[in-house]
């Protein structure tokens, strides 16, 4: 066993505002990594979607999630500046600072040790659909 790092890039397109699951593509990710005990780094490039860690059993807490923030943070509030690409776009930037672009996951057995009622997902915070790339980087002790 040596220390091994594996780094892949995942392309999602989302429809627009929204959650989408991506544990499936970044267990993928972890699978050929070959990584027996480590860490799984995951980090959206993009200002205006997150990760976030959330439950994946029941479609209502991504519904929740969304409404609550659409209080928090209404599209078109008069206080923001920035408007460049639409009422969305400074919205989009606060709802992605408030989240994480980043999210950790540890790797035990040569699997995500996420909870049974855990996924990862990209939240989409722009109204129209993106191209939105994930780096996941695996690291830990594993087979070269």
């Amino acid at each position: 066993m040596s220390y091994c790092v594996h780094q892949e890039s995942i392309s999602i397109r989302t429809p627009g505002r929204s959650m989408q699951n991506v544990s499936d593509q970044i267990k993928e990710v972890v699978g050929r990594a070959k990584i027996d005990s480590g860490v799984c780094l995951v980090f959206v490039q993009h200002t205006s979607a997150s990760l976030i860690l959330s439950e994946n059993a029941d479609p209502d807490v991504c519904g929740d999630l969304e409404r609550f923030f659409s209080d928090l943070v209404p599209d078109g509030d008069s206080r923001y500046l920035h408007r460049d690409e639409g009422p969305d776009d400074m919205s989009a930037h606060v709802r992605s600072v408030l989240t994480d672009s980043s999210i950790q996951i540890p790797v035990m057995n040569g699997v995500c040790a996420l909870g049974i009622w855990q996924g990862v997902f990209l939240w989409e915070h722009r109204a129209r659909p993106h191209q939105r790339n994930i780096v996941v980087t695996v690291s830990g002790m594993g087979q070269p």
